[in-house]
């Protein structure tokens, strides 16, 4: 923990760039917002199942709905256009072979003597697919909580509106040496059970355990993906994307060219906000290197790492077509998913009535 001299992370040294994976905290300076339901569970450290339970209210402030507001991500998206009848009107266009011929509108197509065809907007069952890191590299944080806490919360929170909205949800939950396949369901026993099975496995980082470092785990879990979600799903994936490669962006680039995918970034303020002095103890848990904060050679290769590796990640969007939604460990979740999905002003507009 950081003492104004000493900053003890377990993590990394790569090419001279701090990589942390996490950092070794006391109870004392854990979150309040969790309490601890279970043994051995410090707010904002570890989460468990209650507490992933608990968060079904604070999902009701945001949908994935086709209809999105304009600030949100997800506008233009997951709004499938069927010919034939449907729920709302969406356009009048030409007629094209394979459609269907009910679908005609004939007064139009009498006043223009082109076939003309009218086109409506529908809610299709989707389902949606959750996959959540909980790899050593999410157990690092250096405030509110873990970037593994606000991955399980983000994961919560997503699983309980989906419900909410009547559609399947499943996902793989996946740590450093394996993971956990949940085909979708629509019940609140398969909510429970990837909420439980996401807290197990966030319950087993500690900073004391061996290094071991899973990065071929996140190209894993995307390819049992890519076998669940055939098409017409959203997939969602909560990481930190630590040890994503050329593969990587190829799965992803798969799973959204017959579905809709969604990546959740979680990240931690301190790598972009440095303390002016100090020293960082970067370790592997076997060896480990000290950096001095206060040399400008040692400050710029960490903020070159944190510039290059958020271009990338940010780059997703408009190289495959997958919305990217930074979400900060350093703040609460569900108000930065309001926020990200557009719902802020949704909820502003209804408080001012």
């Amino acid at each position: 923990m950081f003492n104004g001299k000493r900053l003890h992370l377990a993590g990394l040294a790569r090419a001279g760039n701090a990589i942390p994976a996490r950092l070794v905290r006391s109870a004392g300076h854990a979150s309040a917002a969790q309490p601890a339901e279970e043994a051995g569970v410090v707010a904002g450290v570890h989460v468990s199942t209650e507490y992933l339970a608990g968060l079904e209210l604070a999902a009701r402030d945001f949908h994935f709905k086709p209809r999105q507001p304009v600030h949100s991500v997800l506008a233009g998206r997951h709004a499938s256009r069927v010919r034939g009848r449907g729920l709302d009107f969406e356009e009048l266009r030409l007629y094209l072979p394979g459609d269907d011929i009910r679908s005609m509108d004939w007064r139009v197509t009498a006043r223009t003597s082109v076939p003309h065809v009218r086109v409506y907007s529908e809610e299709k069952d989707r389902p949606v697919l959750l996959l959540v890191d909980q790899r050593m590299n999410m157990f690092f944080g250096t405030r509110r909580a873990m970037k593994s806490v606000s991955a399980a919360e983000a994961a919560a929170l997503v699983a309980w509106r989906v419900l909410m909205d009547g559609d399947r949800v499943g996902g793989v939950v996946f740590g450093d040496d394996d993971s956990t396949q949940l085909r979708p369901k629509r019940s609140r026993d398969a909510v429970q059970q990837l909420l439980g099975e996401i807290a197990r496995r966030n319950r087993q980082l500690r900073a004391d355990a061996p290094a071991r470092r899973g990065a071929s785990q996140l190209n894993q879990a995307l390819q049992q993906a890519a076998r669940l979600a055939h098409h017409d799903h959203l997939v969602v994936v909560v990481s930190d994307f630590d040890g994503h490669d050329e593969l990587t962006r190829e799965l992803m680039s798969r799973i959204a060219a017959r579905n809709d995918l969604l990546a959740v970034v979680v990240h931690d303020p301190f790598m972009s906000e440095l303390p002016p002095s100090g020293e960082l103890v970067v370790s592997d848990g076997e060896l480990q290197v000290e950096l001095g904060l206060g040399r400008d050679a040692v400050r710029r290769g960490i903020a070159e790492f944190v510039s290059e590796r958020s271009r990338e990640l940010f780059e997703w969007r408009h190289r495959i077509g997958v919305p990217v939604l930074p979400l900060s460990a350093a703040e609460e979740t569900a108000p930065q998913l309001r926020r990200l999905l557009g719902q802020d002003d949704a909820l502003a507009r209804r408080g001012s009535r």
